[in-house]
């Protein structure tokens, strides 16, 4: 097992944060769906009296999602992938500032926990690869016309006010001899892509969702529901057609 902690520093409060992740997830799940691939909401609501949360934070929201992922996987797991393996069903108790999900535990046991490598994110200054890279999501140029935050350059970590950081635990297991080293790396390399990538367009979108509450998420995120299923089955009525033909 491969465990890694990533630390994401960011200019905002944890209050802010709470919107800026949620309206981000909206946004970010739209543009990765489409042609029968991308991500499907299944449900979406509140949930109580969860355990495994403790008493503290058994209330929140619960979703389930279906992450259909099979041409964004390298060829080499495609291959070695049995039928339905391409398909993520992710469960996910959030209940802010926590959140568990199945395929992510924050609270490892301590011959676990001492293992982990912890890294650090910089959302101004990590570099990205070029099919990443896009200049209106880059906080190096962004400053926000409501808050006045940005541009993210040099040490503005040191200086940014507010400031809070994100703690993402990543645990990477797959068993799987001769492979399991190379399969656990490419995962964790993965997952600190989609951090940066992601953490960057919180910051770059924070006049889109500065200001909103958390009604108003939930307006957007069933609409959001609504047009990802969309988008997801008329993809794949249009590959069943293309076979037909």
């Amino acid at each position: 097992m491969l465990i890694k902690e990533f630390r994401v520093v960011l200019p905002l409060t944890v209050e802010e944060y709470q919107i800026a992740q949620l309206y981000s997830v909206a946004e970010a799940s739209k543009n990765e769906t489409g042609g029968g691939e991308g991500i499907e909401v299944l449900k979406n609501e509140p949930f109580s009296n969860y355990p495994l949360l403790g008493g503290k934070y058994s209330e929140g929201q619960y979703t389930y999602k279906v992450y259909h992922l099979a041409s964004k996987v390298p060829g080499m797991i495609k291959l070695i992938a049995p039928k339905g393996a391409l398909e993520v069903h992710e469960e996910a108790w959030n209940a802010y500032p926590y959140c568990r999900t199945v395929i992510t535990v924050h609270e490892l046991p301590p011959e676990k926990l001492k293992h982990r490598d912890v890294q650090m994110i910089d959302i101004g200054n990590d570099a990205v690869s070029s099919s990443d890279y896009k200049e209106d999501e880059d906080p190096k140029k962004f400053q926000s016309k409501k808050t006045g935050r940005g541009p993210l350059c040099g040490n503005w970590i040191d200086n940014a006010n507010p400031v809070m950081t994100c703690y993402k635990l990543v645990s990477a297991d797959f068993k799987w001899f001769g492979l399991q080293n190379r399969v656990e790396n490419l995962i964790q390399k993965s997952e600190r892509r989609l951090f940066t990538n992601f953490h960057r367009q919180v910051f770059c979108w924070m006049d889109r969702w500065h200001g909103l509450t958390l009604k108003d998420i939930r307006e957007i995120e069933d609409k959001t529901r609504e047009e990802l299923n969309k988008q997801l089955n008329e993809g794949t009525v249009r590959g069943m057609k293309a076979d037909a033909d």
